[in-house]
């Protein structure tokens, strides 16, 4: 049975629909999480409307208002024809407040509307998103200050190389998740610009003042070309591609504690652990696993959109719809998975002696080659002296520390006593690394206040349009409350 046209078909089109052109055409089965920004951005529009009267904006926006406590409430009914979340709202504003439902599109595209539509709703993710990664960075900073003073190895090329503290591993990646905060700050400004008004590709024929608009909307300006605006997804992509950076940060920090709990370094909890369902003794680090594999998902997701950019004319065309399913489950995964790598991390228990037992002698080769740096000789010279001592501890089946001073000395005459201190002292090689950035507790805890600095200068600030989200859910769960209490 062939399907009717819904309520923006034309007398342009004369047959019905083919059934499956309706299903793939169609994307209520997933725009509908739009339904609020959808209403919020039509009562907006027919508020700022150069067109209609006193009276009929007061009629639409009423109708608007009922539309969207239908869908709150979960009592709103999809019908055959709802092609998408903008019919289906007009479609139900139609029916309850007549032919003057039909006025609201006036000047309005379903192009510069769905543009709309999606910068409402994504800034909002991307502040949800954004204080869970604060979160993550939160949690790593409480540890790294908590756990100070424990040493281990820190590794190049899987290699044992300098001694470090547990927190300058630690905040190795939170420094990563660091910049992957900053770059969802800086990509708000350029989504966070007002398509409204564009029309469908020429921009709006009846006079729309859009600045004030834009205000109204909490939007931080308007764009600046109607064709472009309508087929701009830039920001999707952006956002999927800090989003892919985000997880490749998350898996390496899983891939390392993978690693650290392999040699147990660290102790995961049951909470974030499975077992096998054959060998008794195992305790699996699937969460982690889990994360790692899940970065290929997402950096799938913005390969795969730009693939679907690169070819398109100028302007809307309907693979732009292509968007909002990538888009939707990279802001899901993403969320789950800085989620999982929090509790990973408040969970998570260093073990001292473990990680205390991957210092080796040979990290401290540098030292032996600094120490005679500062007694004046050149680098370069002290590095072949070091490597030197190093051959010969390995040629004589000894550690670098079990050298004598006499077998030292014979390698170089400014060898004193003190250098025997040098090859045994984990500590005080931390200790010297005293620049900023550097491994000393100093510098250390002087990171864990940067980040938690960083943290509050984000948090403590929120945009007007989640302090305007804010309002109106605390405003929906108040009657709800109170529905309960009776």
């Amino acid at each position: 049975m062939a399907a009717t046209r819904g309520v923006l078909c034309t007398a342009r089109f004369s047959g019905d629909v083919d059934p499956l052109m309706e299903r793939f055409n169609a994307s209520i089965g997933f725009d509908k999480v739009f339904w609020d920004v959808d209403l919020k951005g039509s009562i907006a529009y027919a508020k700022a409307s150069p067109t209609l009267t006193a009276e009929e904006k007061t009629q639409i926006v009423a109708g608007l208002e009922q539309v969207r406590a239908e869908w709150a409430a979960g009592t709103f009914e999809l019908k055959p024809g709802d092609e998408d979340i903008h019919t289906a709202n007009e479609r139900r504003l139609t029916e309850l407040i007549g032919p003057n439902g039909g006025k609201l599109h006036t000047g309005r595209s379903r192009n510069d509307q769905v543009a709309t539509d999606v910068r409402m709703w994504m800034r909002l993710e991307v502040w949800k998103i954004t204080l869970d990664l604060l979160g993550l960075i939160e949690a790593m900073a409480n540890m790294g200050e908590t756990h100070v003073d424990l040493l281990t190895a820190g590794v190049t090329h899987l290699q044992p190389a300098q001694p470090v503290r547990f927190s300058h591993w630690l905040n190795s990646h939170a420094a990563a998740l660091l910049r992957d905060a900053q770059r969802l700050q800086d990509l708000v400004p350029r989504l966070n610009t007002m398509p409204l008004g564009c029309g469908a590709l020429a921009g709006h024929a009846f006079g729309l003042e859009r600045e004030p608009l834009a205000a109204d909307l909490h939007f931080d300006g308007v764009t600046m070309n109607s064709i472009d605006t309508v087929c701009d997804r830039d920001f999707v992509a952006e956002f999927l591609s800090v989003s892919s950076l985000m997880m490749a940060h998350i898996s390496q920090f899983a891939e390392d504690v993978i690693l650290l709990n392999w040699r147990k370094s660290v102790s995961l909890a049951d909470a974030y652990s499975t077992g096998s369902s054959l060998m008794p003794q195992k305790k699996n680090p699937d969460a982690l696993e889990l994360l790692r594999g899940k970065a290929g998902r997402v950096i799938g997701h913005a390969t795969g959109f730009l693939c679907t950019l690169k070819g398109l004319p100028r302007s809307y065309n309907k693979d732009l719809q292509e968007d909002k399913e990538p888009l939707f489950d990279t802001v899901d995964t993403v969320t789950s998975c800085l989620q999982i790598a929090t509790g990973v991390v408040v969970t998570m228990v260093p073990c001292a002696e473990p990680l205390a037992a991957q210092l080796v002698p040979e990290m401290l080769a540098t030292d032996l080659a600094e120490y005679l740096v500062r007694k004046g000789v050149p680098f370069r010279e002290t590095h072949h002296i070091s490597g030197a001592a190093v051959k010969l501890s390995e040629d004589q089946g000894v550690t670098l520390s079990d050298l004598t001073l006499e077998q030292l000395k014979n390698i170089h005459e400014l060898f004193e006593e003190d250098v025997l201190v040098v090859l045994k002292d984990y500590g005080a090689s931390v200790e010297r690394k005293d620049s900023i950035g550097g491994t000393s507790k100093r510098q250390v805890l002087a990171t864990v206040g940067k980040l938690r600095a960083y943290i509050s200068s984000v948090r403590d600030n929120p945009p007007p349009y989640v302090v305007e989200a804010e309002k109106d859910s605390a405003a929906a769960e108040e009657p709800a409350a109170k529905r309960a209490k009776k």
